[in-house]
């Protein structure tokens, strides 16, 4: 974060701006998770920035996680895709 410059700083905010009100409007989360991984340690295969936007869900973590020690998804990928795809042709 402290090498980028201010003009790939501001595009980056704006991207999560962008991001998140898409994420709202097709998947209508009660809230988000944004973290960054930062260097090659930080679950990277080499040295670079990335971030991660998980929407969140009064009810996304219960007995299933807990007990089975397993992920329970409420959609395929595929189908998450589709919907946040055609938001996402809408920006520039």
């Amino acid at each position: 974060l402290e090498d980028l410059k201010e003009s790939e700083f501001k595009e980056m905010w704006d991207l999560i701006k962008k991001s998140l009100k898409i994420l709202k409007k097709a998947l209508h989360p009660i809230g988000f998770n944004i973290g960054f991984n930062i260097g090659e340690v930080a679950a990277a295969s080499q040295e670079h920035l990335h971030l991660h936007i998980v929407p969140r869900y009064k009810r996304d973590y219960g007995f299933m996680e807990v007990i089975a020690e397993t992920k329970v998804l409420s959609e395929p990928p595929e189908k998450t895709f589709k919907k946040l795809l055609k938001y996402f042709k809408k920006i520039k």
